[in-house]
């Protein structure tokens, strides 16, 4: 045995306090490193969002609009929506963003046994149905947890690496968990912004205890801790403030001037002499008998009691049941992230929240002047928050107040380890074998294209890789195959479609003459030992029309939907038929939000000339525009009509105006 000490210490004595977890070092030991150039994928600008400046084209007031702009609208920068996974999203944003984003604040998914099912309403009455998740966020999350611990560490640490890379060096992140996580995150924050740049530890107490949830053998969880690093020592923190309670106030402040102005008295203390020549001259010294001097406070000029790192005056947005409430399950209150972005950022800084959920963290950063950067790998996210920041447009313009117009982005392809590869052993001609027998479609054995996989009731089928989104790129390649091999229609079966992918395919038909059908993989296929085939079904259907008002110069054109089908890809497969029979009945019912550009252009972003949609308050609907839009010019116009679902899926036609 050797002797371990001084001149030959035992290997154990060198080892430094670390948190370890599988996958942080390879096989050689070596610390592995986040492939940031590897993620970075070039993003699609979808939309282009400025509510006020369509609501003066409507009122027939734009030059009034575009006197005002400068004291109306900031034209500094563009806000961003993006949808895609937030690795990818970052990755993408260093090349512009790199060490230029003063604040970030993320809400990450942490509990693994979390139900992501949730209540969405639909119709004008109060009439509510769940709602999945869709494939791409079941299948994120279960990757995220795919090991426990391990994978889900794994996937914080890439993330928080490339969310420093982000930050400026005066800026600072903010990460809000409970306690599943927390202990593992302190470790984790430290390791990458180093144990110096810690800031706080903020306690959050949601709302008061009661009832069953203060039972158990165990002491009631009801809080949530966010932790606050600064990226360097050059991050400077804003001290807030709390108003006084009103017992306080009271115990203290027990005297009045004859104004009525409150005050209290403290001993002079240690205060200098010039300072009580000062006060005496403000006549806010109080002078007894015997030579002992108090000073006068008074409560209108105290700035009240200074922010610890225990917030027990904010309730959970479940508890304020306020306006502010979208009914998105992980919503997060107003004030919380007011506090937050208050106490480190200025008017002007730019925001960051990269599991934006439904955007409270935009829409805070909007009120308070602030820039903002949001991405969320959900669509009913992205949905949530646009519907949320159109609306806060309008209100912040009515009340004469400054904003930002915004734009929604996609990023593209998504990739990633699906469950299939270890069933099916990565092969994608065996995972399209699969699909194609419960689509009952003909598998072709000899092709006349590589994108082309099989065939049914005379059209063609293209069955997209088990890694990926099926995007704008590949729609062009498969149409031009089709088209090469003479046929009009192909069948395109995809587990998720690229957002406002029907732009795509409607320009594709006006251009080549083929038909994509787009229908989404039913996730039943995934189970265990399925023989019978689940339900395929289309992408959204949706049939539009012009509205002809006046003649001549006074022409005007509005747009009516005629006919809207949801695809009902993302609700239980226990409710489809009876929503199926609904939907046919009354398609408009699933409708949450439409919008009408009169003058799209292929290529180009959509740009919200009108839109409508439901809020929580005001379950109607209208179905016919009311934009009374002129054109400058006679001729042939293309209009598009975009429709949101009460699921967040989107769905987009092309019209065509004669003037």
């Amino acid at each position: 045995m050797p002797q371990w000490g001084a001149n030959n210490p035992h290997p154990l004595s060198q080892i430094k306090t670390e948190l370890v977890w599988e996958g942080k070092y390879d096989e050689y030991g070596n610390r592995r490193t986040v492939d940031i150039a590897g993620c970075s994928m070039p993003m699609q600008r979808i939309e282009t969002i400025d509510e006020p400046r369509r609501q003066a084209i409507a009122d027939g007031k734009l030059s009034l609009f575009e006197k005002e702009i400068r004291s109306k609208r900031t034209d500094d920068f563009r806000n961003m929506l993006v949808w895609g996974e937030n690795k990818l999203v970052m990755a993408s944003l260093l090349k512009d963003f790199k060490g230029k984003i003063d604040l970030i604040y993320i809400d990450p998914p942490f509990d693994v046994g979390a139900d992501f099912t949730m209540d969405v309403s639909i119709g004008d009455e109060d009439d509510h149905i769940e709602k999945d998740q869709s494939t791409l966020e079941m299948v994120a999350y279960r990757d995220m947890w795919g090991k426990g611990t391990d994978s889900y560490l794994h996937m914080m640490y890439e993330r928080l690496t490339v969310l420093q890379e982000l930050l400026k060096d005066t800026g600072c992140m903010w990460l809000h968990c409970d306690w599943r996580v927390s202990g593992y995150f302190r470790c984790l924050l430290e390791d990458l912004f180093g144990p110096n740049n810690f800031r706080n530890e903020i306690t959050w107490k949601r709302a008061t205890m009661s009832g069953a949830k203060a039972v158990g053998n165990q002491c009631g969880r009801n809080h949530d801790t966010i932790f606050y690093f600064a990226k360097s020592s050059q991050h400077k923190y804003k001290q807030l403030y709390l108003e006084y309670s009103q017992d306080y106030i009271d115990k203290k402040f027990i005297y009045n001037e004859p104004d009525g102005r409150q005050y209290r008295l403290q001993p002079k203390g240690t205060r200098s002499d010039e300072a009580v020549a000062e006060f005496r001259k403000q006549g806010r010294i109080v002078e007894t008998k015997s030579g002992y001097i108090q000073v006068k406070f008074y409560l209108e000029d105290m700035k009240g009691v200074a922010l610890d790192d225990v917030w027990l005056d904010i309730q959970d947005i479940r508890t304020i049941q306020g306006p502010e409430d979208t009914g998105y399950d992980t919503q997060k209150p107003e004030e919380l992230l007011k506090r937050i972005i208050k106490a480190s950022s200025n008017e002007g800084d730019l925001v960051a929240d990269f599991f934006c959920g439904s955007g409270t963290t935009g829409a805070v950063a909007e009120r308070l002047g602030r820039r903002w950067i949001m991405c969320d790998l959900g669509r009913f996210a992205i949905h949530t928050s646009r519907k949320r920041l159109i609306d806060l447009q309008r209100k912040l313009h009515e009340q004469g107040k400054s904003y930002r117009a915004f734009d929604v982005y996609n990023l593209g392809r998504y990739e990633r380890q699906w469950w299939q590869k270890e069933r099916l052993h990565g092969a994608d001609e065996e995972h399209r074998k699969v699909v194609l027998e419960f689509f009952k479609a003909e598998v072709l054995q000899t092709a006349p294209s590589p994108l082309i996989h099989g065939k049914k009731a005379g059209a063609f089928c293209h069955v997209d890789g088990i890694d990926s989104i099926f995007d704008r790129n590949e729609a062009r390649e498969v149409a031009k195959a089709v088209a090469q091999s003479g046929a009009k229609e192909c069948y395109v079966l995809a587990w998720e479609f690229e957002m406002d992918l029907r732009l795509t395919t409607a320009a594709l038909e006006k251009e080549l003459g083929v038909k994509l059908m787009l229908i989404q993989i039913p996730r039943e296929i995934m189970e265990k030992n399925r023989k019978n085939p689940p339900p395929f079904l289309e992408m959204a259907v949706l049939e539009a029309e012009p509205v002809y008002k006046g003649k001549g110069a006074e022409k005007t054109v509005d747009i009516k939907i005629t006919k809207f089908m949801p695809s009902l890809a993302e609700v239980p497969a226990k409710e489809i038929e009876a929503l199926k029979e609904r939907a046919i009945k009354s398609g408009t019912d699933f409708i949450d939000f439409w919008a009408v550009d009169f003058d799209w252009q292929p290529g180009k972003p959509f740009n919200h000339h009108w839109q409508d949609y439901r809020t929580r308050k005001d379950r109607s609907l209208k179905t016919v525009s009311d934009a009374g839009y002129k054109y400058p010019n006679s001729g042939t116009y293309t209009v598009c009509v975009k429709v949101v679902d009460t699921f967040g899926c989107d769905t987009s036609i092309t019209v065509e105006v004669k003037i």
